[in-house]
């Protein structure tokens, strides 16, 4: 029996550095317009709109329409994934590398991936949940959430109740592209971003995919979970 996966019309796709950079720039969920995402990938609106054609045809983006607007997004959170692993899969390079500049600090520290919270930040959150037996390892890289966990999540405003699981299940673990470990993922991966930003413990940037912790922030997840906050992780987080 034969299988055709196709695997070799998305790699092309990918592969396109404007493209790639395109996709990136919507790892965080938003919906953006083409003329944002030509600025990000450092290409004209003209040239855009050809890659944003050939995305759009290969099923990697969707595209919503307000008005004479249009306003593009990741096709799914199939596509958010491979864009994190293919990050993952990377040669490490021999001898000196050239220093990380502010803003992939701010990146590597605390960052959104498809609506859930990544890098060094989502890393170690994701572990002390696990510590403190609150979500644990399942089956096809899933986690079930504790009786305890149930309890510490509405603590901080979260019903999981409410959560609706994907095919995937309601938490599964996400690699992280820059420290190859995993975050929290998932719907429950997503409600939690959402409330840690509706309590005020962080900030999405306007204009990157990068999060900042507040002071208030700083002190509840230290309180709650025993997360150590560097004293300035890659100059990410937000004054209060």
């Amino acid at each position: 029996m034969s299988y055709d996966l196709n695997i070799s019309a998305v790699a092309a796709l990918i592969a396109e550095p404007a493209r790639a950079a395109m996709l990136a720039a919507l790892l965080d969920g938003r919906a953006l317009p083409a003329g944002e995402l030509a600025y990000a990938c450092g290409v004209t609106p003209q040239t855009a709109s050809a890659h944003l054609a050939k995305l759009l045809h290969g099923n990697l983006v969707a595209v919503e329409t307000e008005g004479r607007h249009r306003y593009y997004r990741l096709a799914s959170a199939d596509v958010a994934e491979a864009m994190e692993r293919l990050g993952a899969i990377r040669r490490e390079q021999p001898g000196r590398r050239k220093p990380l500049g502010r803003a992939a600090r701010q990146l590597q520290w605390a960052r959104c991936c498809y609506n859930h919270l990544a890098g060094q930040l989502g890393i170690d959150v994701a572990h002390r949940l696990e510590v403190g037996r609150f979500i644990v390892p399942a089956a096809n890289k899933q986690y079930d959430i504790t009786s305890a966990g149930a309890d510490w999540f509405a603590g901080i405003g979260l019903d999981v109740c409410s959560l609706k699981p994907t095919r995937r299940g309601v938490a599964r673990q996400c690699l992280d592209w820059t420290e190859r470990r995993h975050h929290l993922a998932g719907p429950l991966g997503v409600e939690l971003l959402n409330v840690l930003c509706s309590n005020d413990w962080l900030r999405r940037s306007r204009d990157s995919r990068a999060v900042r912790v507040t002071a208030l922030g700083r002190r509840e997840l230290k309180r709650r979970l025993g997360v150590e906050m560097p004293r300035d992780p890659g100059n990410a987080q937000a004054t209060t």
